[in-house]
C-alpha cells in the first residue's frame, strides 16, 4: 500500500482486527457476484470502498424503470443499459482502483468452471433457485467460500457456505435441488426497497470476514430477517450425509 491507500482505508487500519495485514487481504482478494439487482446493487459499492480491487459482475439482464426504486447502482439514465455496465460505472466512481469485468451473460457451468479458479469468494445475488444451485455446485467443486442471500416482500435471509470446512453444509444441504419451490419474483410479489439493502450489506460484511479470516461468518447458520417487524432469527444448519453435492465431494 502507498500513502494514499494508507489514508484511503485509515479507519479499517484502525480496527485490530483488521490492520494493514487484513487491508492486504482485501485489496488482493477476487470477488464474483452474480446477480447486479437489489442485492448485488448493495453488496458491490460497499466491496469496492472496502478495497476489493478485483469484481466480476455477472447479470445477463438490463436496467429497467422499475428497478429503480431498490438496485441502487442504477440510475435513471441507466435504463436499458446492461445491469453490469451500469454496476461497472458506479463502481470505478467509487474506487478509482478497482478493476470491474462485466459479463453480460447468465452464469453457467463453463463460465464459473473458469473464473472460479481464481476466486477468493463468490456472492450469490441472484434471484431464482436454478442460478442458486449452480452456483453453490461449482463453489463446491472449487473449494469456494459462497455467501448467499435472498429478498421478497418484507423477509430476507442471509448464509455462509464454505465446503472448505469439513462439516459444512452447502445450499443443496439447506434445499435440496430435486425438492420442487415456487418460485417468487419481485415483479408479481413485490420487494421492501431497504430489505435489499439490509441483506446485500449483510452479504459484503460475511464476505470480507471470510476474506480477512476473522470474526464468525455464518458458516453452517442461516440468518432470517423480518422487516415488518425488525426481528431477526437464527437456524442452524447441518451437512446432509446423503446431499447429492457437497457428499459426493467429500
Amino acid at each position: 500500500m502507498d500513502d494514499q491507500d494508507l489514508l484511503r482505508y485509515s479507519r479499517h487500519i484502525l480496527l485490530d482486527d483488521i490492520g494493514i495485514e487484513g487491508q492486504e487481504k482485501i485489496l488482493a482478494a477476487h470477488v464474483v457476484i452474480i446477480g447486479a439487482g437489489g442485492l448485488g446493487s448493495a453488496a458491490a459499492p460497499y466491496l469496492a470502498v472496502a478495497g476489493v480491487q478485483k469484481i466480476t459482475l455477472i447479470d445477463h439482464d438490463t436496467v429497467d424503470l422499475t428497478n429503480l426504486q431498490r438496485q441502487i447502482m442504477h440510475q435513471q439514465e441507466s435504463i436499458g443499459q446492461a445491469k453490469v455496465l451500469s454496476g461497472k460505472n458506479m463502481l470505478e466512481k467509487l474506487n478509482p482502483n478497482l478493476a470491474v469485468k462485466a459479463i453480460q451473460e447468465k452464469a453457467d457451468e463453463k463460465l464459473l468452471d473458469n473464473l472460479l479458479q481464481d476466486t477468493t469468494v463468490v456472492l450469490d445475488c441472484s434471484d431464482n433457485f436454478t442460478t442458486r444451485q449452480l452456483v453453490n455446485k461449482m463453489c463446491v467443486k472449487h473449494g469456494v467460500p459462497l455467501v448467499s442471500g435472498s429478498a421478497i416482500k418484507f423477509d430476507g435471509q442471509v448464509t455462509v457456505l464454505d465446503s472448505s470446512k469439513t462439516n459444512a453444509p452447502c445450499y443443496a444441504c439447506l434445499f435440496p435441488p430435486e425438492q420442487i419451490f415456487d418460485e417468487v419474483q419481485c415483479s408479481t410479489m413485490g420487494v421492501f426497497s431497504p430489505l435489499v439493502g439490509i441483506i446485500g450489506a449483510m452479504q459484503a460484511a460475511q464476505a470480507l470476514q471470510l476474506i480477512m479470516h476473522i470474526g464468525e461468518p455464518l458458516t453452517g447458520r442461516l440468518l432470517l430477517w423480518d422487516a415488518r417487524s425488525t426481528e431477526m432469527q437464527e437456524i442452524k444448519v447441518s451437512k446432509r450425509d446423503n446431499c447429492p453435492v457437497c457428499s459426493i465431494k467429500s
